[in-house]
Order: structure tokens, then C-alpha cells, then sequence
């Protein structure tokens, strides 16, 4: 690897919620004596960010004066040339360009200029709680259609639901996320056609999440909505971002994609009633940095290492779950293999593999069942031996976990170590 994925950062005291935050109320509890931290809740890597991004802020920060700024051309220039390359998008320009405070800002801004506060909106659960957290806190009226994981344990539009929902509720507005959190789902441009065919039949506006969009990993391409069709590129506001990517939420910044010129006008306008929502100069400079092609090549590594922990996770899990003293590294290599294996053997946990994200969301409802358990039991038992995974409720997972592995890979396998030694089975009876 010419990048570096395997250092074991210190981020206490470093402004990183993943850490800092454990012990509070909506965070995870801090580990009993004796165990340290591994951060594996928040949705931010623990790698060091690009050289590429760090690089292009140190050069502007050498020159000391911030003073009122426009974007420069630059920044749009990367832009194009990073959707080009990477989603094969044909057509953007500067004009269908704009900068938006966060995702979650950017969906609020357009879902103004859609509908009404009251009104219902769509969306496909298990979903990301900050959705739901920032429509509810807006007034808006939550509708979903669940996903349905199909028989090889893949997660799946339900089409039917979703048109029957539209219909009943007077749906004018969805949310949809590609790639999909916590499922990581990336889906396939045959759904997303089927999906936006049914938006158009019913005349539906769109808002797509797209912020996990260059985290893709082995045999998975990521179709951007607008993409699929003329109708899609003209009723869609999409939304990307470099957070993600880059580990880069301190700093906030994303960017929507608006193809239709009064649909982008409106939702211009709606974004800048705050009058706060400002590009911050270092997050320009970051994105410059990271939409360049040593930033891309950094992305490439960085996929093909979560590839790599997610086998080893995989294999990981069989261990734990099975407790078979048997060979492993046939999992390793292939990792639908090990999601097979785990589904097909388990007693009582299940884990789709996911195809874009860092994240794992595993379901334990037959775990806690068989164990007299209850999901806030089972969590904490992690967090008491430092493994500080998340609790699945907020994302409409009622027996769910979510786990971010974008660790150094040795950290993923203590985590791991510690699931086996002090929950799942050396802690199941206690």
C-alpha cells in the first residue's frame, strides 16, 4: 500500500466524537477497567485523511489571510472532472452545481421547494436516523417502506409497498439513498429505473443521498439516480459530498447536482433563506485536494482495504458464531462466501454483506431470543469490553447493530476477539 491504512491513532482530545463523546447520553457507554476503546459507532473513518487533502489546505492556510470568498473555478472543475470519471456522468456543468451546508441541510433546502411542513414523505427503512431526526424535526411526516432482504440475503426495494404508500399518503416528495445506510446496498441500475419509473408514474420528487457514493467496494458499480433516465435527471436533486470519502465531517461542506433550471432555482433559494449556508475555504481547498488523482488513487486504496477487512471480519464472525476449529481463509478471499456461510450457519445473528459503505448491520433477533437477552443488554456487553458499536434502534433496526469497521485492521480483529471472548459466547450466560 503507498497510503497509509494501518497507523492506530490517538483521537482523544482530537475533536472526534467517535471517542470523546463515549459516556454521554446518546453515545456509547465507556469500557469498564480494563479495556480501551475501538471506536466502531459513528460513521467516520479512523484512518488518516488523504495526503492529497491535507496538502491542499496547508498551502492555502500558508498564506494568513480569510477574508470573504466565491468558489473558485477550480473547485467546479473537480467536481466535473470526479463525476466524470468516477460515475461516468455526461452533461454537468458549473450552472447544476451547488453548494450546500451538509447533506442533511441540502435534503431540507430541497424538500422546501417539493411539498409543504406536514406533508408526508417516503423513505425506504432500515434508514439513517439523521433522516429521521432532521425530517421530523422539520415537520414533515415520515411514511416507510421497508426493505425486504430476498433469499440469497439481499436487501430489496419492496415496489408494491412503495406504490401502495405513495398512493394511500399523497406522497409528493422521497428520499432516497444510494448507496443505502445502514444496509449498505448499492443498487443495481435496473432497481433504480424500476424506482424512479414508479416516482415518475405518480409524479414524485426526488432527493438522493449519494454521500456514500465513492465507497464502493468489490464487484459493485455505483449508478447515479439521475443517470437512469431523462425523466430521473430532471425530477432529482442530488446530493454528494467529500465527508465520507475523505473523513472529513469537521469541516462540513457537500454539494447538491440539479439538472432542471427552475427545480435548481427554487432550491437555491430555499438554501439560502438561513443566509448561513457558506462555503468554509478549507473544505473548497479539501475537496480540490481530494477530487484530484492522487486523491482518487487514495480511494482506491482505501476501498480495497475495507474489501479486505470485511473478509477478515466475515471469517471472523464464522468463528465466533460457529466456534468450528476449522480452516478460515477460504472466507477471506471471497466474501459473499462468508456472508453465505454466516447465514446459512448461524445461530442467530445475520449479516447481509454490504456492497458500498464501511458499515456491517447485523440483525441478532434470534441471538437475543435464544439467550434471554434484550438489544440494549447485548449492547452494552460490547461497550463494557470497549467494543463501541452502535445500537440499531435509531435506524429502525429494533434488533439490529450497526458496526463501522474502517479501522486499521488490527483493531477490527481485537474488536472481533473481544465479541468472541466476552459477548457472543464467553458472555452470553452471564
Amino acid at each position: 500500500m503507498k497510503y497509509d491504512f494501518t497507523t492506530i491513532m490517538d483521537r482523544c482530545g482530537k475533536d472526534a466524537l467517535a471517542v470523546d463523546a463515549l459516556g454521554q447520553g446518546w453515545a456509547p457507554a465507556k469500557p469498564r477497567e480494563g479495556f480501551d476503546p475501538i471506536p466502531m459507532w459513528v460513521a467516520d473513518m479512523n484512518f488518516p485523511t488523504a495526503p492529497a487533502v491535507t496538502r491542499a489546505m496547508t498551502e492555502r492556510i500558508s498564506h494568513p489571510c480569510f477574508g470573504y470568498f466565491d468558489p473558485r473555478e477550480e473547485y467546479f472543475d473537480a467536481i466535473i472532472r470526479w463525476q466524470t470519471t468516477r460515475n461516468g456522468v455526461v452533461g454537468l456543468e458549473k450552472k447544476h452545481i451547488g453548494y450546500e451546508n451538509g447533506v442533511l441541510g441540502g435534503i431540507l433546502s430541497a424538500l422546501g421547494t417539493f411539498c409543504s411542513r406536514g406533508d408526508n414523505v417516503l423513505l425506504n427503512s432500515p434508514v439513517y436516523m439523521g433522516f429521521m431526526g432532521s425530517l421530523t424535526n422539520a415537520g414533515y411526516h415520515i411514511v416507510e417502506s421497508p426493505l425486504v432482504l430476498d433469499e440469497n440475503g439481499v436487501w430489496r426495494l419492496d415496489l408494491a409497498d412503495m406504490e401502495r404508500k405513495i398512493t394511500e399518503n399523497r406522497i409528493r416528495a422521497a428520499l432516497f439513498c444510494s448507496p443505502h445506510n445502514p444496509t449498505g446496498r448499492v443498487w443495481e441500475r435496473w432497481e433504480i429505473e424500476a424506482v424512479m419509473e414508479l416516482y415518475r408514474k405518480h409524479d414524485v420528487y426526488v432527493v438522493s443521498d449519494e454521500i456514500w457514493s465513492d465507497i464502493i467496494l468489490s464487484g459493485n458499480k455505483h449508478i447515479p439516480t439521475q443517470s437512469v433516465s431523462e425523466d430521473a435527471r430532471m425530477r432529482t436533486v442530488a446530493q454528494y459530498a467529500t465527508t465520507k470519502t475523505f473523513s472529513l465531517a469537521g469541516l462540513v461542506g457537500s454539494y447538491h447536482i440539479i439538472y432542471n433550471d427552475r427545480l435548481r432555482d427554487r432550491v437555491e433559494k430555499e438554501s439560502s433563506l438561513s443566509h448561513y449556508n457558506n462555503m468554509n475555504v478549507l473544505s473548497m481547498y479539501a475537496l480540490i485536494g481530494g477530487y484530484s488523482d492522487e486523491g482518487a488513487e487514495w480511494v482506491d486504496e482505501l476501498n480495497q482495504v475495507i474489501n479486505e477487512t470485511l473478509s477478515v471480519s466475515g471469517s471472523m464472525l464464522v468463528k465466533i458464531f460457529t466456534r468450528e476449529e476449522k480452516e478460515y481463509e477460504k472466507f477471506v478471499k471471497v466474501n459473499k462466501e462468508a456472508t453465505d456461510y454466516i447465514r446459512t450457519h448461524f445461530k442467530g445473528v445475520t449479516a447481509a454483506y454490504p456492497q458500498g459503505t464501511y458499515m456491517i448491520f447485523m440483525d441478532c433477533a434470534e441471538w437475543l431470543e435464544t439467550h434471554g437477552k434484550t438489544l440494549p443488554e447485548l449492547v452494552k456487553m460490547g461497550h463494557d469490553v470497549g467494543v463501541a458499536w452502535q445500537d440499531g434502534t435509531g435506524h429502525g433496526g429494533t434488533t439490529h447493530i450497526r458496526l463501522n469497521v474502517a479501522l486499521p485492521l488490527e483493531r477490527v480483529k481485537e474488536a472481533f476477539g473481544r465479541m468472541d471472548a466476552y459477548v457472543f459466547n464467553g458472555g452470553a450466560n452471564r
